[in-house]
């Protein structure tokens, strides 16, 4: 029977997602929508199941939740530190600088969620992972300690996506 349930649904979160997404784009709930959504999901998902890589196994649900939290809430805090940084550094006197972050992550699921998280974060941009995946090339607007921003990508984000991508 999972068997089965694997290969209808080999990303069923997906699926739910799509259907989720066709329901509320048509404004419209009802049974048929549903199942239209549903059918849309299966296919779409099966469709393009061939280029999907492994799921990653032993996700923390929770600890994705907290850390969903904290970068939301340093998207909203980084906001405001580089629209001051803006208005209130002369070009000149920027600090901008590149940091080599070398990586304790080995999945690369969890690599790209480290990567999207910096690039999110005003500030900061994810520029490179090197060949061997042991590294990624981070691009800083303004910083006064290098050491220090890598400090903190390593245990602000790096150590919890450890926890989370077991």
């Amino acid at each position: 029977m999972t068997r089965f349930f694997h290969w209808l649904f080999p990303h069923p979160l997906l699926t739910v997602l799509l259907a989720l997404v066709w329901i509320l784009l048509q404004n419209n709930f009802s049974a048929g929508m549903v199942v239209y959504g549903v059918i849309l999901g299966i296919v779409i998902t099966k469709g393009t199941a061939v280029w999907w890589p492994e799921r990653p196994g032993n996700i923390n649900l929770a600890r994705m939740f907290s850390y969903s939290i904290i970068v939301l809430w340093d998207i909203m805090i980084a906001n405001i530190q580089v629209a001051w940084i803006v208005i209130s550094v002369p070009n000149n006197k920027l600090k901008p600088a590149w940091i080599v972050v070398p990586l304790d992550l080995v999945q690369p699921e969890a690599i790209t969620v480290l990567a999207g998280t910096i690039t999110l974060t005003p500030g900061t941009v994810s520029a490179d992972l090197s060949d061997e995946g042991h590294s990624l090339l981070v691009h800083v607007l303004h910083t006064d300690d290098p050491q220090a921003d890598l400090d903190e990508i390593k245990q602000r984000y790096e150590r919890r996506l450890k926890e989370i991508f077991l």
